[in-house]
C-alpha cells in the first residue's frame, strides 16, 4: 500500500505541486480577491526569516498589516525584519525570538504576548523542521514532533483567547501533501517504534498529525477560521538543506517562494475562505481532498481523539511548570 500511495502522490504532484502545476491553477484565481485593506488587522507568523513564511510576511507588510515575526534565530530574525521594512516602508513590523520546539518558551512567549494588550487577528503557523536522525530535544521530545506537532498544537490554543477577541479571527497551518502518502498513527507519535527512522515519513506524519488537530480545532473553536494548506513543491532554504536529492532532481520544476506563500496570504486575507467551511485543506486556494483515492489514509473518530488528548496531556505537563 505504501508503495501505490508513493506512486499516486508522485504522480499527483508532478501535475499539481510544480510551477507548471501553480502556472495551470492561477488562471482560476479571483485576483481581486487580494484587493483588500489590511491597515488594521495584527497577523503572527512562525518561521517568518526566509522561505515561505517570510514571502508572506513581506506581502502582509507590503499590504499594510502589521506583521508579527517569530523566529528562532534573531540574527536572522533581524535581518528579515531590516529587509521587510526597507522593502515596504511599513514599520509595523515586529520581532519575536521564539523556539517553537520548546514548550516552555511557546507558554512564555504566549502569557507576555497577552500581557502587552496587543491585538492579534491572524496566526500562521509555518515554522517546522525535517530532521534526519532521530535527536531529542532538553525537554526529551523528538525534534520533528516537538516542532511541527506539539509546538504548533501549544502555540495555536495557547493563543486563543487572544485570537477570540478579534473580529473574524483566523488560524492557518502550513502543512504539506507529503501528509496523503501517511495514515495517522497515534500509537507512536515520537518514532520510538520506528525500526529505521526515516526523516522524511516522520515529517509527513507530523503533517497528517496537523491535518487532523486542524479538523479538530474548527470544531472545538467555531468562532475561529482554522485552515491547513500544501504550498507545493517551493524553492525555499528547507527543502535544499532537508531533501538536497529531491532538490537537485526537482530544482527546474520547483515554484518560487511566492507561488507557495499564495494560498497563506489568500486565506490569511481574503474574504472568501470565511465563507468557507473552517478546518478544511487548502491548495491553490481552493480545498482539496485529504486522503488519495483508494490509499485507506482515513483514521477513525477515536484515532483522531486519542491524538488531541495526548497532546493535551504533554501541553498540560509543560504548562503546569510555568504555574
Amino acid at each position: 500500500m505504501s508503495i501505490y500511495r508513493n506512486i499516486v502522490w508522485f504522480a499527483k504532484g508532478m501535475k499539481e505541486y510544480t510551477k507548471n502545476g501553480f502556472a495551470a491553477a492561477s488562471k482560476e484565481f479571483n485576483t481581486s480577491d487580494l484587493d483588500v485593506s489590511v491597515t488594521d488587522k495584527s497577523y503572527m507568523i512562525t518561521g517568518a526569516n526566509s522561505g515561505l513564511g517570510k514571502a508572506a510576511a513581506l506581502t502582509l507588510a507590503q499590504k499594510g498589516g502589521i506583521v508579527h515575526l517569530v523566529c528562532r534565530n534573531k540574527e536572522r530574525g533581524e535581518e528579515a525584519k531590516t529587509e521587510i521594512i526597507e522593502t515596504t516602508g511599513n514599520q509595523n513590523v515586529h520581532l519575536h525570538q521564539l523556539d517553537t520546539s520548546k514548550p516552555r518558551d511557546i507558554y512564555q512567549f504566549a502569557h507576555k504576548f497577552g500581557e502587552s494588550g496587543q491585538q492579534l487577528d491572524v496566526l500562521i503557523n509555518n515554522a517546522g523542521c525535517m530532521i534526519n536522525t532521530r535527536e531529542l530535544t532538553e525537554d526529551g521530545l523528538e525534534k520533528n514532533f516537538a516542532t511541527n506537532t506539539l509546538g504548533t498544537h501549544i502555540l495555536t490554543t495557547a493563543l486563543i483567547p487572544i485570537l477570540s477577541k478579534s473580529n473574524k479571527p483566523r488560524v492557518i497551518i502550513v502543512s504539506s501533501g507529503g501528509m496523503l502518502t501517511q495514515t495517522l498513527n497515534v500509537t507512536d507519535l515520537q518514532f520510538e517504534k520506528m525500526s529505521k527512522f526515516d526523516g522524511t515519513t516522520a515529517y509527513a506524519q507530523n503533517k497528517r498529525q496537523q491535518i487532523v488537530m486542524t479538523e479538530q480545532y474548527a470544531l472545538k473553536y467555531p468562532s475561529i477560521h482554522f485552515s491547513t494548506m500544501h504550498p507545493g513543491w517551493a524553492d525555499t532554504p528547507a527543502v535544499q538543506s532537508s531533501m538536497p536529492q529531491f532538490y537537485e532532481k526537482m530544482k527546474t520544476r520547483l515554484r518560487t517562494v511566492e507561488e507557495g506563500a499564495d494560498t497563506i496570504v489568500w486565506l490569511a486575507i481574503a474574504e472568501n475562505p470565511l465563507k468557507l467551511k473552517s478546518g478544511c485543506f487548502y491548495q491553490d486556494r481552493k480545498i482539496v481532498p485529504t486522503h488519495l483515492p483508494l490509499a485507506w489514509t482515513k483514521s477513525t473518530p477515536e484515532q483522531d481523539q486519542s491524538l488531541m488528548s495526548q497532546l493535551d496531556d504533554l501541553a498540560k505537563k509543560f504548562q503546569s511548570d510555568q504555574q
